[in-house]
């Protein structure tokens, strides 16, 4: 039998902020003892009014009010009132000024902190800045509340309210209700098939046109995510009629509409025809025609001499390979050039050869790289200052877009990208608009490493192209051949099984047939074996790479594992939120660009503070502390344990990765290669012979859609055409 069932909220058990699943303690008028009570809730405080409607059940966990729904407001009393304020509902207001706070408007204090905030400069301690967080908090709450309300009502999780009401402001439900596919687009962790089931409670039509103009998105954000540029018309039609079941004619005129209305381009010259999201299709065209351009220019410094090279020689204290003084020469001769070779070929000789020789001529010189780690090592190569794109570019968050492009194009005379395998193509054309006229742009990178995690395969392309000067380095050098690292990483390259049989100081395979053992001597190893033998610090300088996030060995597993070896629960605050919990000391990830808070995706921190009375959590990164409210936790994951593809553009002084056939998806060359090169001191494969011999043996073969290199040659053929003379462009 259903009853209703009233009361106080003494104390939030348990609250899953993913999907509202709570466990409530409550004062029940005429109970002697508190109650419990369970069931979904957007959000729910301590000293706040309940109502719930349910029913008793009496099982192994003992007597508890089971309820069907659940509606929490506001307390009227003081003591609710003091409970609520200090159970850290609003930043600002911990236990001490909550109590300060109802002493002084008793039970006004809700109404007085809503209508009339400015009395609360009559309570003591309470100044400018403190007042203008707890307003500021008491407003977002609110708007936040009637979000998380509203999204529960509708059958979704109330965790993502907080971003939704930064991104859309005090009129999101408004805007969500006009149009829910938006959430898919613009709201981190919410995809098409949630938005998908909110529109169908808010009564659009399976069939409506609005609901297959959003699949088409969708389908192609999705493409995108896979790499993918552009895809061939016909897959995108097959991807929306199985993602929602609609007819096949209703896809093919959602995509006619997009076309029409210029979200989407279909481009005919591709057999069959492809079809982009216009941003990518924009992106893709114009940085094959200015990279055209610029490398059509006049040499930037000339003939490099042999009494030039000589002075570079002396100056670094080292003598240069014949290929490498080929590619100090290269430099002086190309408006564009790309440097590429795996691990000991000498690149970064090149890099600090290339920065002398501009230094030579006094020339500006700039170098960046896609990642923070990638720019410090640049720094620490050259002595040169060098910066991350975005911050070379001075990402402006009120615009949504790059501060520097060609109307406000960047300054210097030298552009030097480190990591150019991790471009892709938005960031690689945002990069190349905002290159002056005159300048030079030398491209560095492993092109046998993973592909960019964004569309395109941007410096494979551009070599493949045959449209640009390469300067590929192949010699491995007599100190670097003596690493069993360089040597692990040039035989996986080359299709070969390393030469387990050969000892190696910093190269070790650890055999093992058993997931369970596998885990078992990965923890050991981070935690005893390697600290004690290398000295070692298993908190900083060792990271675990494995190829999958699922499975036992798998990202979300060995962190569990990790995190509970390496920064145990002591009884030191903790935050749960998105399926993880944080602690002090907790190495993390960041997983998407902030652009407001200035930290990319995959930059790496540490936990250093959690506040609860403000409820944020603050992480360190390089010297940086960034504050991080409880409900923006889904930027970020533990991070004892990353995927290879997260590592890329990062080196680690050790490094251990799992191998086992449950990875089979992800067992393949390219993937084993980039994780060996991450590893600056020393590489561990902890796994079976099988597992390590499949990764060898398999070429990544998914084609990824892209037109890069076809577009450069039409680029380059229609130049030579406008100026009649074909000796104007580089003629590799």
């Amino acid at each position: 039998m259903e009853e209703t069932l009233r009361g106080t909220i003494e104390r939030v058990t348990f609250h899953n902020p993913d999907n509202g699943f709570s466990v409530l303690r409550v004062f029940v008028a005429g109970k002697r003892d508190l109650q419990t009570v369970v069931g979904h809730t957007a959000v729910a405080g301590a000293g706040e009014l309940l109502e719930a409607t349910g029913s008793w059940i009496n099982d192994a966990r003992g007597l508890q009010f089971r309820a069907t729904t659940l509606r929490c407001m506001p307390p009227h009393t003081r003591e609710g009132i003091e409970r609520f304020l200090a159970s850290g509902m609003i930043k600002g207001v911990g236990p001490e000024y909550a109590k300060r706070i109802v002493a002084a408007f008793g039970e006004r204090t809700l109404q007085i902190i809503d209508q009339s905030p400015s009395f609360l400069s009559e309570v003591k301690g309470i100044g400018t800045k403190r007042l203008a967080l707890i307003r500021q908090s008491w407003c977002e709450q609110k708007a936040v509340r009637d979000i998380m309300v509203f999204l529960q009502a509708h059958g979704m999780g109330p965790a993502r309210a907080l971003r939704i009401h930064r991104t859309y402001g005090d009129d999101a439900v408004a805007k969500i209700r006009a149009n829910p596919y938006r959430l898919a687009a613009d709201i981190w962790g919410i995809g098409f098939q949630i938005a998908d089931d909110l529109a169908g409670k808010l009564g659009i039509t399976p069939d409506s046109p609005e609901r297959a103009r959003a699949a088409l998105r969708h389908a192609l954000r999705e493409f995108s995510t896979d790499g993918h540029v552009g895809y061939p018309e016909e897959g995108v039609v097959e991807r929306m009629v199985a993602m929602t079941g609609i007819a096949t004619e209703l896809a093919q005129k959602a995509v006619e509409t997009e076309r029409l209305d210029g979200a989407v381009v279909r481009d005919t010259r591709m057999t069959p025809p492809w079809l982009y999201l216009k941003s990518l299709y924009l992106a893709e065209t114009h940085l094959a025609t200015h990279l055209a351009e610029l490398g059509k220019g006049a040499p930037p410094l000339g003939t490099v001499s042999d009494s030039a090279l000589m002075a570079i020689q002396t100056r670094m204290a080292l003598e240069l390979a014949p290929e490498q003084k080929e590619a100090l020469r290269m430099a002086g001769t190309s408006r564009v050039l790309i440097i590429t070779g795996g691990p000991g070929v000498g690149k970064t000789t090149i890099v600090r050869g290339i920065v002398e020789l501009y230094r030579q001529k006094n020339r500006k010189i700039e170098l960046c790289a896609p990642t923070g780690r990638a720019a410090k090592r640049l720094h620490e190569t050259t002595g040169l200052e060098a910066r991350t794109l975005h911050r070379l570019l001075e990402f402006d968050p009120g615009r949504g877009s790059f501060t520097r492009d060609g109307s406000n194009p960047l300054e210097g005379d030298l552009f030097l990208v480190d990591e150019a395998s991790m471009l892709d193509v938005n960031l690689a054309w945002g990069f190349v608009r905002a290159i002056p006229k005159g300048a030079s742009l030398v491209l560095v990178g492993d092109v046998d490493q993973l592909p960019s995690v964004g569309p395109g395969r941007v410096l494979a392309e551009l070599i493949s192209s045959g449209c640009l000067p390469v300067a590929r380095l192949t010699r491995v050098f007599r100190q670097a051949a003596r690493s069993g690292i360089v040597r692990a990483a040039h035989a996986v390259r080359e299709g070969q099984l390393p030469d387990l049989e050969v000892p190696a100081d910093d190269f070790f395979f650890v055999a093992s047939e058993d997931p369970a053992d596998i885990a078992e001597k990965l923890e050991l190893l981070v935690r005893e074996r390697i600290p004690k033998k290398f000295g070692l610090d298993p908190m900083r300088d060792i990271q675990v790479l494995t190829p999958m996030n699922r499975t036992e060995l798998g990202v979300t597993a060995l962190n569990g594992r990790l995190q509970a070896a390496l920064n145990p629960d002591r009884g030191q605050i903790a935050v749960e939120r998105f399926g993880q919990k944080f602690r002090v000391g907790d190495r993390v990830l960041q997983t998407h660009n902030n652009y407001k808070k200035q930290i990319y995706n995959g930059d790496l921190g540490v936990i250093v503070a959690i506040d609860e009375i403000n409820r944020e959590l603050t992480v360190r990164f390089d010297g940086r502390d960034v504050p991080f409210d409880l409900g923006e936790l889904d930027e970020i994951s533990l991070a004892y344990a990353l995927s290879i593809h997260k590592s890329q553009g990062s080196e680690y002084p050790a490094v251990v990765m799992p191998l086992h056939t449950q990875h089979f998806m992800m067992l393949q060359r390219n993937l084993l290669y980039t994780g060996l090169t991450r590893a600056r001191k020393l590489a561990v494969i902890v796994g079976s012979l099988r597992a390590l011999k499949l990764a060898v043996d398999r070429q990544d073969t998914r084609e990824r859609h892209t037109a890069l290199g076809d577009r450069m040659r039409e680029a380059l053929n229609k130049a030579e055409s406008v100026s009649g003379n074909p000796d104007d462009s580089f003629d590799p």
